[in-house]
């Protein structure tokens, strides 16, 4: 069984998102530290047929799996293993199972999920997290295919309807919510956080919005230095922010760090050498870059990931037609996933009975071959190897029809008829004679 068990921006606002985000650096042991916690609970699972793929963004944290886990394990597990008791996310959480997980992580891979409507870093991410749990052996045949076929959709909606159209993301949000705040950013000099891909986009807006310097700081200075490059900015460490922050009319964060960057107390002693001069901050981090209490200080203007919804949706109108189109053709790639996914069970019924059928042949062969050794003849054997075959392999379909003549089954007695291909098309002599 597939299911999707997770939070996002639309069922938990961002206090309750990092409680149960997952580094980079932490989601390879979480990965194997899944299928041992909850196997454990389940004697008789196999843990090479449980499959695990853990989705962790600022927006959302989802745990697509394939097996025969109990959703409830999984779902007290996440918190859980966060620190954090089930009551406390609850409320906030989703399950999906069967084609309703597909068709949810097909919309989440299109971004027709997102909170950003037809945003194009998700893909990535779900690309990355895939990767993850493959190097780490918990994403098997199956959601590897499932995936496979999610990225093939995801494109398909991309190239097929206007959902990637105008440049409509957290980033240009964030930047374009500057422009709004200080008009023109010729003058202005901006500190971005990080050196992810939503950093670099943000730069990339920032450019095209003629923005007057940028310093990017990350924990990697080199990273941090070879990105600034191309917005001619310098890369400086995050030790290094307090020194520069005074500078920043603008701050755009977005790291995976596990605790806050900025305090408050580094803002109000810039706040100090800036003689008050308002400073516009952004956190897209989850959990935060910057401490919730900064937005309480006198010219500070801080907005979360989720302050920046009410500025996106001005710019989403375009998309929605996109979003609809999208929508039918996910409905179309879920039933072709799902036709795929119940073949593979019935190729395992067709397997299951061609075993049982070989252990009927090696048996009975094995019988024969014993009667001639016992100085039987070829014709005594070969009697004896028809009779039992037939027998043996007409025996349970001849006592389920049987049963289902006396209870009057006759849906069952007409699918045996043609399953064992028993319905007579040639014409019969007394057919003929009536002709």
């Amino acid at each position: 069984m597939i299911r999707v068990i997770g939070i996002n921006h639309k069922t938990a606002p961002v206090d309750i998102r990092e409680k149960v985000a997952f580094t980079p650096e932490g989601l390879s042991a979480t990965l194997e530290k899944i299928r041992t916690d909850i196997d454990e609970k389940n004697t008789s699972s196999d843990e090479n047929n449980n499959e695990v793929i853990i989705l962790s963004t600022c927006n959302r944290t989802e745990i697509y799996t394939f097996s025969d886990y109990d959703a409830q394990e999984i779902s007290h597990w996440l918190p859980k293993h966060n620190g954090i008791t089930a009551a406390d996310i609850e409320k906030y959480s989703y399950e999906h199972e069967g084609d309703e997980a597909t068709r949810h992580i097909m919309r989440v891979a299109s971004g027709l999920d997102s909170m950003v409507l037809g945003e194009p870093q998700i893909f990535g991410q779900l690309k990355t997290a895939l990767k993850t749990a493959s190097e780490y052996k918990t994403a098997g045949s199956t959601l590897k295919r499932l995936m496979q076929h999610v990225f093939l959709t995801a494109k398909k909606v991309r190239t097929r309807t206007g959902i990637g159209s105008n440049p409509v993301s957290v980033a240009f949000a964030a930047v374009n919510l500057a422009k709004q705040i200080f008009s023109q950013l010729d003058t202005k000099t901006a500190l971005l956080i990080g050196a992810g891909e939503t950093i670099e986009l943000v730069g990339k807006h920032l450019k095209k919005a003629q923005i007057g310097k940028v310093i990017i700081a990350n924990r990697n200075v080199e990273k941090a230095t070879l990105l600034a490059e191309e917005f001619n900015g310098v890369g400086i460490s995050l030790q290094e922010i307090g020194e520069y922050l005074a500078d920043a009319d603008i701050v755009i964060s977005s790291t995976a760090a596990p605790m806050p960057i900025i305090g408050k107390g580094t803002v109000e002693a810039a706040l100090k050498k800036r003689k008050h001069k308002p400073i516009f901050m952004v956190d897209i981090a989850v959990p935060r870059d910057i401490e919730a209490e900064v937005g309480d200080l006198d010219d500070i203007y801080l907005y979360t990931v989720d302050d920046l919804q009410s500025v996106i949706e001005d710019n989403l109108k375009s998309r929605h037609d996109a979003a609809e189109q999208g929508e039918l053709m996910i409905n179309d790639e879920v039933e072709n996933f799902m036709s795929w996914l119940r073949a593979q069970d019935q190729m395992d019924i067709i397997k299951r009975y061609r075993d049982k059928i070989g252990s009927i042949q090696n048996d009975t062969l094995e019988k024969a071959q014993k009667l001639l050794r016992n100085g039987a003849s070829a014709d005594e054997a070969l009697q004896f190897l028809a009779h039992t075959l037939t027998n043996k392999l007409a025996h349970d379909a001849t006592v389920a029809m049987n049963k289902a003549a006396h209870a009057g089954d006759s849906k069952l007695l007409e699918a045996s008829n043609k399953l064992l291909n028993l319905t007579d098309t040639e014409e019969t002599p007394t057919n003929k004679e009536n002709n």
